[in-house]
């Protein structure tokens, strides 16, 4: 069906009508419809088209389009800003359908940004379009400057993205700054002002991040509830119906081998409030991340609905090792809380500098899971090239105490402790 740009004002107008009068609350929301060319280039700086230069973005820029020229993969439907105001992109190849579902989805998330506590302690939506741009232009200048040049910044930030994620996991309380390696080195190194607020960029650019990575489930969940909620309630005609319909299914449709977030936070969410109510879910969207959200509200009824298993390696196989039944079920859950979120990421914290030779002495806060040693080698060697004096870093190997040293040659030993 062909449509015009007056066609998706209206429908964006009546969207936003409803959600009001559903009891979402949102920052003043802006649409840009862009071609699937952008849209790859604003996936690839994660949203941000106004970020920094580095290699890793074109890294991403060219693994994105290979998959989508091949056809193994789609492209999102639409991508959303958390700024005040809200900016969302939109495919212009999109059906007029799409767009509609797309738009609903989006207030969804305008709404999670504004109310979640991660976001509204973690980040500063008001200024959050202009930092990413200050940023830029100062990274930038650096590059420009003939004292420094790209080749040196850009040393300096593939070492500080190789850590970027080892932060004080705490949203809004201030963490002692032994859990957060950057800002340690950034304070206690021996840098350059240059180089230390190259530092801190990439710092305070990862902390805007951090509260979607920990509510990717509760987020897409949300916005998935709401979009559906929401073209129900619009009663679209049957020419519209019908693709709505195949549309939101393959949207939340679950995957087999992986957790759709989509599909398990939307279930969750139309599972608690057919049980507690609509208050009680705004009440979650407020409070919760995606581990205390499945901690809490992940049952067994739903587990066993969903056909949730967790499955292991053996030898060259993989089996299933826990399905949902009495006992399985809360094994399930406890993966799922532990590997979600920052989770995922190893958790690594200063443990104190050696006064002989100012080795940096890292501590692994270990779960249970075993570092991948190809990856620890490369990340201990970044972390020489930020600090320039010996790095050891405490973990464990099959159980077994083991302590990695990365000597003046960048030479990194293991022996135990």
């Amino acid at each position: 069906m062909e449509y015009s740009s007056t066609d998706l004002k209206i429908w964006c107008e009546t969207i936003e009508s409803m959600a009001e009068k559903l009891g979402l609350d949102f920052y003043s929301q802006e649409f840009e419809t862009i071609s699937y060319r952008d849209m790859i280039a604003y996936e690839s700086y994660v949203g941000m088209p106004s970020r920094y230069p580095h290699w890793s973005f074109g890294k991403s820029y060219e693994k994105i389009e290979s998959l989508y020229k091949y056809n193994l993969t789609g492209l999102a439907y639409e991508m959303v800003i958390n700024s005040d105001p809200c900016l969302a992109y939109l495919m212009k190849d999109n059906t007029l359908l799409l767009q509609i579902l797309t738009m609903a989805h989006v207030y969804g998330h305008n709404d999670f940004f504004k109310n979640n506590r991660l976001f509204k302690e973690g980040t500063k939506a008001s200024y959050a379009l202009e930092m990413f741009k200050n940023n830029a232009d100062m990274i930038r200048e650096y590059v420009n400057d003939p004292s420094i040049g790209y080749e040196g910044v850009e040393n300096i930030l593939n070492s500080a993205h190789a850590i970027r994620f080892q932060k004080n996991r705490v949203i809004g309380i201030k963490g002692d700054l032994n859990e957060d390696i950057i800002g340690f080195i950034a304070t206690h190194g021996d840098l350059s002002e240059w180089q230390k607020n190259v530092l801190n960029v990439v710092r305070k650019e990862t902390e805007y991040f951090i509260p979607q990575i920990e509510t990717k489930i509760m987020n897409e969940g949300w916005a998935s509830y709401w979009h559906y909620k929401i073209l129900n309630k619009l009663h679209l005609p049957d020419s519209l119906h019908i693709e709505f319909i195949k549309r939101h299914n393959d949207v939340i449709t679950p995957s087999m081998g992986r957790i759709n977030p989509y599909h398990l936070g939307f279930e969750m969410f139309k599972s608690i409030e057919n049980k507690y109510g609509i208050d009680k879910i705004f009440e979650i969207r407020a409070l919760e991340r995606d581990e205390s959200f499945i901690r809490r509200y992940l049952t067994k009824d739903l587990c066993y609905e969903l056909n949730l298993f967790q499955y292991a390696k053996s030898g060259e196989d993989y089996i299933i090792d826990e399905i949902s039944d009495d006992t399985g079920w809360m094994k399930i859950r406890d993966t799922l809380c532990n590997t979600c979120g920052m989770g995922t990421i190893p958790n690594i914290i200063v443990k104190e500098v050696s006064k002989n030779n100012r080795t940096l002495i890292l501590e692994h806060m270990y779960e249970g899971r075993d570092l991948n040693f190809v990856y620890m080698e490369a990340t201990l060697k970044h972390i020489y090239d930020l600090w320039q004096n010996p790095i050891q870093l405490n973990t464990k190997m099959k159980g077994k105490d083991v302590q990695a040293y990365c000597d003046e040659n960048k030479k990194v030993s293991y022996s135990p402790y």
